[in-house]
């Protein structure tokens, strides 16, 4: 594989293959941004977040690791591996315990997660509310969370959808602004007001 420049920076990326790269590439070609998925076997790049993606974060977090049982394990910022060519990293996963238990581990296989959540941003958006989802839901990955940031007044609104297996698509569970409240996968109830944002 050659490289060509990517910016005035100076970074450069491998041209890809005529098929675009696979999984195997994301972990083994040395130089690329921490943080990078891949989506359809082409790499996305992440841009500089806002704070309010950093706070949330923490935020769902903090909140799920009070209540979390001990067959499930919380988890930030991890890639995902759906396919040979997709390899996401959701902002929150919960995975099954077991999945954990290597401290040395860069990734986590689709059948490890339980629910995988995403703090939209402006660059991620599209990805966000329609690719990201349509994969999860193909992989098995039963809950999804989609988590925005209201126009106007800055506040948290969690929407929440769990996998409809005739379908294998989501379904809307609900639309959560001053308090995350749900039975599954387990009983979670998290600020998620302003205040609470603030807070951290």
């Amino acid at each position: 594989m050659t490289a060509e420049p990517l910016t005035e920076h100076g970074y450069r990326l491998p041209m890809p293959p005529l098929d675009g790269f696979t999984v195997d590439d994301l972990f083994a070609l040395p130089g690329l941004p921490p943080h990078t998925e891949m989506i359809d076997g082409s790499f996305v790049l992440v841009s500089p977040q806002r704070f309010f993606h950093s706070l949330m974060i923490d935020l769902l977090v903090a909140g799920l690791r009070r209540t979390v049982p001990r067959h499930l394990r919380v988890s930030r910022e991890m890639t995902v591996v759906l396919d040979r060519r997709n390899a996401p990293e959701p902002d929150v996963s919960i995975i099954r315990a077991e999945a954990g238990a290597g401290l040395d581990r860069t990734r986590f296989e689709a059948s490890d997660v339980v629910l995988a959540a995403e703090v939209v941003t402006p660059d991620s958006e599209a990805r966000d509310r329609d690719t990201k989802p349509r994969k999860y839901a193909a992989a098995g990955i039963r809950y999804f969370w989609l988590v925005e940031m209201t126009e106007g007044n800055e506040r948290p609104v969690v929407h929440t959808y769990e996998l409809d297996p005739v379908t294998k698509s989501y379904t809307p569970t609900g639309i959560h602004r001053a308090q995350l409240t749900l039975e599954a996968p387990f009983d979670i109830d998290i600020d998620i007001s302003l205040d609470a944002l603030k807070a951290l």
